[in-house]
């Protein structure tokens, strides 16, 4: 068999697809939709979910334009047709126009946002096409309509249409100066209010924000409730994190009803509506006997968070369209390591901190430089290692360094084992090593900042707060 050929159009996305013909004395055959051979030539894994045939009996019949908010595979059955599209997604390409006569040898695939139109060219013409999402009459008011006879875009229909078959509806239909154009998907950070959520949305403006108000992964019903048919990312910046809290009953109820129901929850959402799934886990996977871990180590975890970041792990990895980061030692704009040593510094206190525990920080700012540099750059799927650069460092090394900086001697902290440490103190496990290699995510274009420059940078940001 001869294998299909794939044209592209000034259209941005709208493919033209050249469907070999086999026939005999019988008739013909042809591979209509062959996923695995079209992928290969470039099409999307649009995921089609429906299947419509549009039956037109007399030459002539005209319909559209019509821009829906879903993506199609048209091909023809019988007949032949004068096809029209015409470019309506906001953006330099608004009004581009393209037109091609489509018989059974021929298919197109049509973006979201691209208005389609037709006009039969024989009688007995059977349309028809696949798309990715349900119809319904609600998603038909997110449709944006282009009138067929408007003269600036010009379409040189080959039979007049005063002449053709058209209904009341495309007759009315607004000129291209009159269209509102389509806006394309967005992003959706849940977890807002978040130290991960608030540096995503710095620098995402564009992106919906979202807190346990709107979006609440430990509520099915919230879930369900939201309209997901406008975005094609969506990022969890959301997770339940008190880690010695995991431990008891409770907060391990909790735990696992946030880090893994609800993210399971979630990974089926974006499997449903192709969404990319961006999702924050931990170096807390691993039990941390290693000195440095890779994506490819098997998860470890010692205590309960850690399970549920893992297992979580897990359900994200089955969605198609995936990144998982692993990261550790999250600091930013809130609560966290740095912030509470600062304090105490301040204060003249003189801390206990560990020193047998190893690993990096990772400003909240840095993580989500790293997300959205995986979204543009359209980076391959899977598990990637994002942390700062440069020497691993200890709780007390840290400690030691920020006391410094504020001013008071380095011995005012005293450096303990973890064993001493947890004396007397109902405390989760905690890996020794959570230094995590950046081997792949720098293998992307992307340069993790230095490890000690972003504690700086993050002293001086707490200074002129203060």
């Amino acid at each position: 068999m001869t294998d299909p050929t794939v044209e592209t159009t000034p259209v941005p996305g709208l493919l033209i697809i050249n469907l070999p013909l086999h026939g005999d004395n019988r008739g013909w055959f042809k591979e209509n939709w062959q996923r695995e051979k079209m992928i290969k030539l470039g099409l999307p894994d649009f995921a089609p979910v429906q299947n419509n045939i549009s039956f037109n009996a007399s030459r002539g019949v005209t319909r559209g334009l019509h821009a829906e908010p879903w993506d199609k595979y048209v091909a023809l059955a019988t007949g032949r047709i004068f096809g029209a599209w015409v470019d309506l997604r906001a953006g330099d390409s608004f009004g581009t126009v393209y037109t091609h006569e489509l018989g059974p040898e021929t298919a197109i695939f049509v973006p979201r946002g691209v208005a389609n139109g037709y006009q039969t060219l024989q009688p007995d013409t059977a349309y028809s096409y696949l798309v990715n999402e349900h119809w319904s009459a609600e998603a038909r008011s997110q449709y944006t309509f282009l009138n067929l006879a408007d003269e600036t875009v010009g379409i040189d229909w080959p039979i007049p249409l005063a002449e053709c078959e058209l209904s009341e509806a495309d007759k009315a239909h607004p000129p291209l100066a009159d269209v509102q154009p389509m806006a394309p998907k967005r992003t959706v950070i849940i977890g807002g209010n978040g130290q991960l959520g608030r540096a995503l949305a710095a620098i995402m403006p564009d992106a919906e924000v979202t807190d346990r108000s709107t979006l609440d992964l430990s509520d099915p019903d919230s879930l369900a409730k939201f309209d997901w048919r406008s975005y094609d990312v969506v990022i969890n910046a959301a997770a339940y994190t008190a880690v010695d809290t995991a431990e008891t009953h409770d907060g391990r109820i909790a735990a696992w009803e946030v880090n893994v129901t609800g993210v399971g929850a979630l990974a089926e959402i974006a499997r449903e509506h192709r969404l990319t799934l961006v999702h924050v886990s931990s170096d807390y996977v691993f039990d941390g006997l290693l000195p440095t871990h890779d994506e490819t180590e098997p998860p470890s975890p010692l205590g309960v968070y850690g399970q549920t970041k893992a297992a979580g792990d897990q359900l994200v990895a089955g969605v198609p369209r995936h990144y998982i980061l692993r990261t550790s030692w999250v600091i930013g704009d809130g609560g966290n390591f740095v912030a509470t040593m600062v304090r105490l510094a301040d204060a003249g206190v003189e801390p206990t901190v560990v020193d047998d525990q190893l690993g990096r920080l990772t400003s909240a700012a840095e993580l989500a430089r790293a997300i959205a540099h995986l979204i543009d750059t359209g980076a391959e799927y899977g598990v990637y290692n994002v942390t700062s650069d440069g020497e691993p460092r200890s709780w007390a090394d840290l400690a030691t360094m920020i006391f410094t900086a504020r001013g008071r001697p380095a011995d005012a902290v005293t450096p303990v084992s973890t064993e001493a440490y947890a004396a007397g103190k109902q405390l989760a496990p905690r890996p020794r090593h959570s230094t995590l290699d950046l081997t792949k995510i720098k293998s992307t274009g992307f340069v993790p900042v230095d490890g000690d420059r972003a504690l700086a940078e993050l002293l001086t940001a707490i200074d002129h707060q203060g």
